[in-house]
């Protein structure tokens, strides 16, 4: 399982989201029409922050074990980052909300005023994976439910969440590094072992690796550079617009100042 990559099940989302949405004409990459599909938008920025998610992860001390996209029950679900170290056993669920007001209570989660599940799903897969690596290994800590909340705009917490730890990604190393020591490495050991067992999940994917982040990054590059083009017609038309604000708007300028000077 430490073959998973982090994101793996939602870029394998998006690619089939993608699979139906035919090229893109000439005319539209020229005007930097975006190559997704409305319905892909959610999947390619969840892929983001689940990749920018694991690589803080993998800066982590060599004493700390990380396993990404585990998947789990049988609905397609997957725990986006599972974290084995010296301060425990977290699960770890990313949600990338660019520039957006967060909101939080001690049973609620909003995101620009909406309502989310975050909390409850959150605390569900903790205990999910508890009650799993309990019957395995009895004498192990609760696993510690987090939300890691990537490049997000204003956190407002108003009363912590119940068994939920919610942080700003840039702050999730250093936390999980502050945890009180609650496992030994050989409990470490035997529980990496256990976690990296594929019987202990659910079937996996069958696209290989390479293949997937090759993909994705193809996407990604299109995404990126559409919005390049997007941005710089944006740009060239507010110039031209001034442009010619300015340089139309001398005539008239003159003509008001001789007409008052010629009224003297």
């Amino acid at each position: 399982m430490r073959d998973q990559i982090a994101a793996q099940s939602v870029i394998e989302e998006l690619l089939r989201q993608q699979q139906a949405v035919p090229p893109r004409s000439r005319f539209a990459r020229f005007w930097g029409y975006s190559p997704l599909a409305a319905d892909s938008v959610a999947w390619y920025l969840g892929a983001q922050g689940e990749i920018e998610v694991g690589r803080i992860l993998d800066r982590l001390p060599p004493e700390w074990r990380v396993f990404h996209a585990l998947p789990i029950g049988n609905a397609g679900a997957d725990i986006d980052h599972l974290v084995l170290g010296p301060g425990g056993i977290f699960t770890i669920n990313t949600k990338h909300h660019r520039g957006k007001k967060i909101w939080i209570a001690e049973r609620s989660f909003l995101v620009n005023g909406q309502k989310q599940p975050y909390l409850r799903n959150s605390k569900f897969e903790a205990t999910r994976v508890t009650k799993m690596l309990r019957e395995r290994m009895p004498q192990l800590p609760p696993a510690q439910a987090v939300i890691a909340l990537v490049r997000p705009g204003q956190i407002t917490i108003r009363k912590t969440p119940d068994a939920v730890t919610v942080l700003d990604a840039v702050s999730l190393r250093r936390w999980l590094l502050k945890q009180p020591v609650s496992l030994v490495e050989v409990d470490l050991v035997e529980l990496e072992a256990i976690v990296d067992a594929p019987g202990t999940w659910t079937a996996l994917a069958s696209l290989p690796n390479p293949s997937l982040m090759a993909k994705f990054a193809v996407i990604d590059s299109d995404v990126k550079t559409a919005r390049v083009r997007r941005v710089s017609w944006t740009l060239l038309s507010f110039a031209t617009v001034a442009t010619l604000g300015v340089f139309g708007g001398l005539p008239l300028y003159n003509k008001l100042v001789l007409g008052i000077i010629g009224g003297l």
